[in-house]
């Protein structure tokens, strides 16, 4: 591997000069606050553990902070960039600042949730400074589309990294913990402090490991009716899930039958299950609709 020039990454003057020449002023809307330190982005691609071997797909990439830092230590890199300007300026950044890896690098102008190939080799690691007001959905549809992707670093609003990385039991637990960790063991890796980027958010940000599950969870319930019981149970999530789940299963008599085929008690709630169970309920549903199929059909007959 060649060894990129000291000044390759991008420090605050250089991201102020790139943005002017631009025209570019970061937007609330898109989320974007730009890392200026590049001690910060060597740490991220040093705790994502990123190897000479690995392809990293990037979203979200802005002015190219984080995109130099992946590709000065992986193989190779693709980012994944919805807006015009920034995705049309970062190859020639990429260009100027590391032509020995420029043939390393892909980029892909589109809405990450709308990927769903990206060119050359499949991903191994996805590294990213996620847009917070999308950070969830993205990750969730990365992790989906592409399983190949083993290991993964997002730096998030603090807030949804707690969620994100939170226990079963716990205040924030709820839907991200429950359909990330479907995919992966999921694990806070850190705080990222609000003076390294620019403009400087109103609020810290925080890293999130996750690491895919060697072997999927074990169920006879897809991904769909799994996560269905997910979004059911904290809809209402003060409720039991025998209310909670009520609309899901036809009555709350009919979740009752689901909750307790699963070993669940029907007087808890959702934020002390742990992705398993919800695996379970959604199996007992199906089950009991066999069933109950089963015994109309045998019902009807002369």
């Amino acid at each position: 591997m060649n060894s990129p020039t000291p000044d390759a990454l991008l420090g605050p003057a250089d991201v102020r000069e790139l943005a002017g020449a631009l025209g570019v002023r970061p937007t609330k809307q898109r989320g974007q606050n730009f890392v200026i330190d590049a001690n910060t982005v060597r740490r991220i691609v040093r705790t994502a553990g990123v190897r000479d071997d690995d392809v990293v797909v990037e979203v979200g990439p802005g002015l190219g902070s984080l995109t130099l830092a992946l590709l000065e230590a992986a193989d190779r890199v693709v980012a994944v960039e919805i807006d015009d300007v920034l995705a049309g300026a970062l190859p020639a950044t990429i260009a100027a600042r590391m032509p020995t890896r420029a043939d390393r690098f892909a980029l892909v102008h589109s809405d990450a949730m709308h990927v769903d190939e990206l060119p050359g080799p499949a991903p191994t690691a996805l590294v990213a400074n996620l847009p917070y007001n999308v950070a969830v959905p993205v990750l969730l549809h990365m992790l989906d589309t592409f399983p190949t992707i083993e290991r993964t670093l997002v730096m998030v609003q603090a807030e949804v990294a707690d969620r994100l990385a939170a226990d079963p039991g716990s205040k924030v637990y709820g839907v991200p913990s429950v359909k990330a960790n479907w995919y992966a063991d999921v694990k806070r890796a850190g705080s990222i402090g609000r003076n390294v980027f620019w403009p400087a958010p109103n609020v810290d940000s925080g890293l999130v490991s996750l690491v895919r599950r060697a072997e999927p969870i074990k169920t006879t319930a897809s991904k769909r009716e799994v996560f269905a019981v997910v979004d059911a149970a904290f809809a209402q999530r003060r409720k039991t899930l025998r209310a909670a789940l009520a609309g899901w299963a036809g009555s709350a008599a009919a979740a009752e039958v689901a909750l307790v085929a699963a070993g669940v008690s029907p007087q808890a709630r959702g934020e002390s299950l742990t992705v398993e169970e919800f695996a379970r309920i959604a199996e007992n549903k199906a089950e009991n609709k066999a069933e109950n199929k089963a015994e109309n059909k045998e019902s009807a007959q002369p």
